[in-house]
């Protein structure tokens, strides 16, 4: 697999990116590194079972997709005046010192194969700086995919006592042909006392391979609070993840995706307790129809040091079709007896009793599922606080359902 992208990846083309956008020589050599440490590193971790892999990312051609120097986009970046939202090139300009601190602070850029993959070729991103004190919302980033691959690459730096509502969106243009690759890294860097809302909703087409990795580090009575919303792609590999560094820090990860067609899903939540008086509450529900699939993985890990923790997690998945797939592996992960902690996970079709009351009341078979299928999303609507992510998950299950 290496030796296959290889072939197709060069210094001279990374050094170009970072040319294009008038890098310091420490980013450079960043993406170097990244570039040199592909041979030794693996694939992000998947969950096996004897004689199998629950999701196979060896197989993926990356050098049939990933063209490294051509990357198009069309790209919305706004915020409130309070707060600088910035593309890669300007933060590199106007805060060069805070991007240096924080970049790769929060995710190891060799972490893995395809972590190293987007530093040493991602050529778009975001910096959002709140400064301390600073209370802001509708911060509001689109990106329409217009190339063969992209690299995008997302830094969220909140200031002490600050907050933010930051809602992401990822499409793919119109008149695009074969297959592509679209990956996604995201920071959140929350100091003490700040409240982060990230947002995220992917709804690139079928023909697209997304990878996309999201962590977050709460410093003391920190909160970070994550949505996601994974609706495209041909296959989906994803994980949201918290790190609960201080005391009485607090995250609450929500996901929701709905399948069809041969999609496939691996999407994965997972909090790290490592402070005391921390709170976790771990939300995902998904649809699958056709012959989609679907992987979740939920780890809440409570350390040694985490003292009157509360980690909760709650998984579940409705199938349509009698060829869809889900599997499911929640985890608890416990090493202080002072701990408040549970996790469930579920796969189901729609009840079938449910199904025949309506119909019996005059309400067509197909009208009736699909009220069911928009019912069983509502306890995941009803934790997103942010109204426009909330209707615009909405409309696009209900545009799913019509098709």
């Amino acid at each position: 697999m290496s030796a296959q992208l290889h072939a197709n990846l060069t210094e001279a083309q990374v050094r170009e990116i970072s040319e294009s956008l008038d890098e310091p020589e420490w980013l450079l050599e960043t993406r170097l590194d990244a570039l040199d440490a592909l041979d030794e590193l693996d694939m992000p971790d998947v969950i096996r079972t004897p004689g199998r892999n629950w999701t196979n990312l060896y197989d993926l051609d990356f050098a049939g997709f990933v063209d490294p120097l051509n990357a198009a986009e069309e790209k919305d970046q706004v915020g409130p005046d309070e707060v600088e939202v910035m593309s890669i090139a300007e933060a590199l300009d106007e805060r060069e010192e805070l991007v240096r601190e924080k970049f790769g602070s929060v995710i190891d850029p060799t972490e893995n194969y395809l972590t190293a993959l987007s530093t040493a070729l991602f050529s778009t991103g975001t910096v959002v700086y709140v400064p301390d004190g600073v209370d802001a919302e509708d911060v509001t980033v689109r990106t329409r995919m217009n190339s063969r691959s992209l690299f995008n690459y997302t830094l969220v730096v909140a200031g002490e006592s600050s907050s933010v509502t930051i809602l992401e969106r990822q499409t793919t243009g119109e008149d695009m042909d074969g297959e592509r690759y679209y990956s996604g890294l995201v920071e959140i860097d929350a100091d003490e006392n700040s409240t982060v809302q990230y947002g995220s909703l992917q709804n690139v087409d079928q023909e697209t391979y997304t990878y996309s990795l999201k962590r977050g580090h709460a410093d003391t009575y920190g909160t970070i609070d994550w949505i996601e919303g994974n609706l495209g792609s041909r296959l989906t590999k994803s994980s949201v993840e918290t790190r609960l560094l201080g005391d009485g820090a607090e995250s609450q990860i929500i996901g929701a995706f709905f399948g069809h067609d041969d999609q496939h899903f691996d999407v994965a939540s997972r909090v790290w307790h490592e402070a005391e008086h921390t709170t976790a509450d771990l939300v995902t529900r998904g649809v699958l129809d056709d012959e989609a699939r679907s992987v979740y993985e939920g780890v809440q890990d409570v350390g040694t040091e985490a003292w009157n923790t509360n980690s909760y997690q709650r998984e579940n998945t409705l199938m349509l079709s009698d060829e869809s797939e889900a599997d499911a592996s929640p985890k608890l992960i416990i090493n202080n007896h002072d701990t408040e902690a549970s996790h469930s996970a579920t796969v189901g079709q729609v009840d079938q009793q449910d199904l025949f009351y309506m119909t019996s009341r005059g309400v067509s078979p197909r009208a009736a599922r699909n009220m069911l299928v928009e019912g069983f999303f509502v306890p995941v609507l009803d934790e997103i606080a942010v109204e426009e992510f909330r209707d615009d998950l909405d409309d696009l299950v209900a545009a799913r359902l019509r098709e």
